[in-house]
Formats: C-alpha cells, sequence, structure tokens
C-alpha cells in the first residue's frame, strides 16, 4: 500500500504539474481538495483520467469521487479494491 501511495503522490504531481510540490510534502491522509493541497473540480477530472489510463478504474458514480479522492490513501485504497475488477 504505501508504495502504491508513494507511486501515486508522483501521478498527482505529474498529471496536475504541482512543480513545486515534491512527494515526501504530500500527506497521504490530508484532504486533496479545500485546505489540502487545495485541488480544484478540474483537477478532479485529471484524477479521474488518471485512474483510468493508469489503473483501468473507471468511477461508476460521480458521488463516490469525493470519498475515493478525499486523501491519496482514500485513492490508493480504492485502487487496491477495484483494480482487476
Amino acid at each position: 500500500m504505501e508504495e502504491l501511495i508513494e507511486r501515486l503522490k508522483g501521478e498527482i504531481i505529474e498529471v496536475l504539474n504541482l512543480e513545486d510540490v515534491e512527494p515526501e510534502e504530500i500527506d497521504a491522509d490530508a484532504p486533496l481538495f479545500g485546505e489540502g493541497l487545495g485541488l480544484d473540480s478540474i483537477d478532479a477530472l485529471e484524477l479521474i483520467v488518471l485512474l483510468e489510463k493508469n489503473y483501468g478504474i473507471k468511477i461508476e458514480d460521480p458521488k463516490d469521487g469525493k470519498k475515493i479522492f478525499f486523501s491519496v490513501r482514500s485513492m490508493a485504497e480504492y485502487i487496491t479494491e477495484h483494480k482487476g475488477k
């Protein structure tokens, strides 16, 4: 799980062009939206594409997005649960 979290941090930085952020600066349990990384709805779309392209995971219900993308850890847990389904 920790390996996946570290990989996700790098992918998030790359996909969202967060040039001033290092992976170790991202707290795996901090909110991605609002106070944490301060991402917005456009960033959310990028994260959805990231899950589809890199992990083959399609989010069926958009309402689940808030829970899935709460933190890097929640994303990693979702990927672990749904990969290969």
